[in-house]
């Protein structure tokens, strides 16, 4: 597998919207953002995208890995080839949003992020239609970061 960066519009949106269901958010930060893919076998099956926020932050955006890949290891590649490319930038602070409970928020810790912050009604307010993970409906965002100062263990 290789993971290369990539310009926006080399990233196939219907990946993209298997992490943010919402095409017109996806496209408001896509040309703002820095983009990798992950190739197997010539072919795109993973994605991750990261935004500046100020000089000192970034906030990953989206991560997202073809369902016939899923739980193989290539989201984690993908998190960790970010997070070594922007500690490499000088960049202090990754910043994520995800959702309170699930998969997606161990996939986070396990790679260093922590807790920050919680917006109260956060998928509510900023979709058109409720989002359900394992059947349970979204409702508040967790601010998760990694201080990219200090070294993971």
């Amino acid at each position: 597998m290789m993971i290369e960066e990539v310009t926006g519009s080399e990233v196939p949106m219907g990946l993209l919207l298997q992490a943010d269901p919402s095409k017109e958010k996806v496209e408001g930060y896509l040309s703002r953002s820095r983009c990798f893919v992950a190739i197997l076998k010539g072919q795109v099956v993973g994605a991750c995208i990261v935004q500046p926020v100020s000089a000192d932050v970034q906030e990953l955006m989206n991560i997202s890995v073809a369902p016939e890949y899923q739980r193989s290891g290539i989201g984690r590649k993908l998190l960790q080839h970010v997070i070594v490319s922007t500690r490499r930038a000088k960049v202090k602070r990754l910043e994520v949003g995800t959702g309170t409970f699930g998969y997606q928020l161990a996939f986070y810790q396990r790679e260093g992020f922590r807790v920050d912050a919680i917006e109260k009604d956060f998928f509510l307010s900023n979709y058109d239609g409720p989002i359900y993970e394992d059947g349970i409906q979204l409702k508040d965002m967790l601010r998760l970061a990694l201080d990219l100062e200090v070294e993971l263990g």
